[in-house]
């Protein structure tokens, strides 16, 4: 049977293709002091809102929120942190190491049919964990989540899944934190072999091929996957900072790119990706790559 008509099937088998339902819940940057984070952040023309300490005394974050649900959390080290629960956490490197974008999520409509069905197309999922966190106003917030593939968002994105209402963890101050951008609209994932990537993202998502481009300045062979936020980035060279970061972190998120919202001018020098301008905002002060298309 040929591939197109197994994805038929699985239609009509009730398994609705996952590739146009990897919608984003959030995306994650990691650094060593969130109040730095946010700072920079907030240099580079976008606001945030401090979201408080995880539950697993090593964290704490600060959240930007979107119109269309979605948000940028800023992870860090929370102050008196427990050293174990720091080790422990599966991006302390990224967060002493300042890597900026580091994992990713999304929200399934239906948490067990997904862990099912990645469990069933061979990808390792594990069993949904509860966690929280307390807002800063007292709120609490319980939510539970899965991790796919080698976990925490690095390659395939996490799944979560909210007890207390979503609105409450996205929109802290009760709305989006700004307007001036749509939401996330791109996660660019570093990888070291193109084509294994693709192959992964294709069977684990029922994904069409993607169409690629070269970006010389961004260092890197791109493959995007239309109608999905995945960008698959792999180096050009041995050179390239891309393939620096890979030695250092691994295959995770290395870019983030943002939907410029009606009325906003932009700023900066754009490139095209995939027919679409994009520009990358203050890197240099950031210390990471922030993209607008």
């Amino acid at each position: 049977m040929t591939k197109a008509g197994s994805l038929l099937l699985g239609l009509l088998a009730g398994h609705p293709l996952m590739g146009a339902g990897l919608t984003v819940d959030h995306v994650t940057a990691a650094g060593k002091d969130v109040h730095a984070m946010q700072r920079a952040l907030e240099a580079a023309g976008i606001p945030s809102e401090y979201g408080g300490p995880h539950a697993n005394h090593a964290t704490e974050m600060a959240l930007t929120s979107f119109p269309d649900g979605s948000y940028l959390e800023l992870i860090a080290i929370q102050a008196g942190a427990d050293p174990k629960a720091v080790s422990a956490s599966p991006w302390h490197r990224c967060m002493e190491g300042n890597a900026g974008p580091c994992g990713w999520a999304v929200r399934p409509t239906d948490m067990a049919a997904e862990t099912e069905r990645l469990h069933k197309a061979g990808i390792a999922v594990t069993p949904p964990a509860r966690n929280g966190r307390r807002r800063p106003d007292g709120v609490q917030l319980e939510w539970e989540t899965a991790q796919a593939g080698t976990g925490n968002g690095d390659f395939f994105p996490f799944l979560i899944h909210d007890f207390t209402p979503r609105d409450r963890r996205a929109y802290p101050g009760g709305k989006p934190t700004t307007t001036n951008y749509t939401g996330v609209v791109k996660v660019v994932l570093s990888v070291k072999n193109l084509d294994a990537a693709i192959a992964q993202y294709e069977h684990a998502y029922g994904l069409a091929a993607p169409r690629r481009e070269e970006d010389k300045a961004f260092g890197a062979h791109l493959a995007w996957f239309e109608g999905t936020p995945v960008v698959l980035a792999a180096p050009d060279s041995s050179q390239s900072w891309l393939a620096q970061r890979l030695d250092r972190f691994g295959e995770l998120p290395c870019a983030f790119i943002l939907g410029r919202a009606a009325g906003n001018p932009g700023n900066g020098q754009h490139i095209s990706w995939f027919g679409k301008p994009v520009a990358w905002l203050a890197p240099d002060t950031l210390g990471w790559r922030l993209g607008v298309e």
